[in-house]
């Protein structure tokens, strides 16, 4: 089925209706945007690089004159940032926040609050957020959908190295913030605010983080073996507007990688290292509130 065909199927008019949308300028957020502006909807940008953000305002009313679209900066690392943008979406509420910046192998330090920055990024500013918005967006029967990753899958708790400080393995580093964000979220909410879904693997600025050399010797056969960013982000739109229970998440239907997307039951972690998950998120949250 193609793209364009699934929109139609799947997807109501998205008139009258404000989607958030953080990580908006990469390969994912650029997609989810075009097909959001297609159906009509409002779009508030939250990325750190203001610049290009605008530019990217500008482009997209070019393709698509009657949008409505505007940027507010919103840096997950800076908490400050992250506070102040929550403080605005209270103010206004959009109907759909979706979650999807993401840092992967990016030098690691640590915040002003003091969080290593891929933690803080990947799973800490974005759980603050939903937790703080989900009140409003209840009231509203709005929808706050995060982007998990597949990466979950390569970490398990480790509760002498929360932050995997100690670790060197990016994918693991990713996967343990991802593993927090989704199951701390699950455990957040079981109204059907929240949801979770995931790409698959797709040509992004995540995945063009290998040396050079070796990223141009890769970079068309990804093209060809993986999904496009297009497809891809059919998954975000599924979970914005399909219903799924507690562990649920939408992904590409064939070993999470390629096809359309598909709910899916996660049996990736037990509810033991869910409850201890969920346990020191509300943690943090309680920390950063005395900061």
């Amino acid at each position: 089925m193609k793209t364009d065909i699934w929109m139609k199927q799947n997807m109501p008019s998205m008139e009258n209706k404000t989607v958030a949308i953080s990580g908006a300028t990469g390969g994912i957020g650029q997609e989810l945007c075009r097909h959001l502006a297609s159906l009509g909807a409002s779009l508030l940008l939250l990325d750190r690089n203001s610049e290009r953000s605008n530019a990217w305002i500008e482009k997209l009313k070019a393709e698509f004159p009657a949008l409505n679209a505007k940027h507010l900066r919103l840096d997950l690392a800076d908490f400050d940032t992250v506070k102040a943008v929550t403080e605005e979406l209270l103010k206004s509420t959009p109907d759909y926040l979706i979650f999807n910046a993401g840092a992967y192998h990016v030098p690691r330090y640590t915040t002003s609050v003091g969080h290593d920055n891929v933690f803080q990024i990947n799973f800490l500013a974005p759980y603050y957020m939903a937790r703080t918005l989900l009140p409003a967006m209840k009231e509203k029967s709005g929808r706050i959908v995060a982007v998990g990753s597949i990466a979950h899958n390569y970490s398990h708790i480790d509760l002498n190295d929360i932050e995997f400080l100690t670790r060197k393995q990016s994918s693991k580093i990713y996967g343990n913030a991802k593993r927090f964000l989704m199951f701390s979220l699950f455990g957040l909410d079981e109204s059907k605010t929240v949801a979770v879904a995931h790409p698959g693997i797709t040509l992004t600025n995540i995945t063009a983080h290998y040396p050079k050399v070796i990223y141009a010797l890769i970079k068309h056969p990804m093209k060809v073996i993986f999904m496009s960013p297009r497809r891809a982000s059919l998954s975000i739109l599924a979970a914005m507007v399909q219903d799924a229970k507690k562990n649920e998440w939408f992904g590409p239907s064939l070993f999470d990688v390629w096809g359309l997307p598909k709910k899916k039951l996660l049996r990736t972690c037990s509810d033991e290292e869910a409850k201890q998950i969920c346990q020191m998120a509300a943690e943090m949250i309680a920390d950063l509130a005395q900061k």
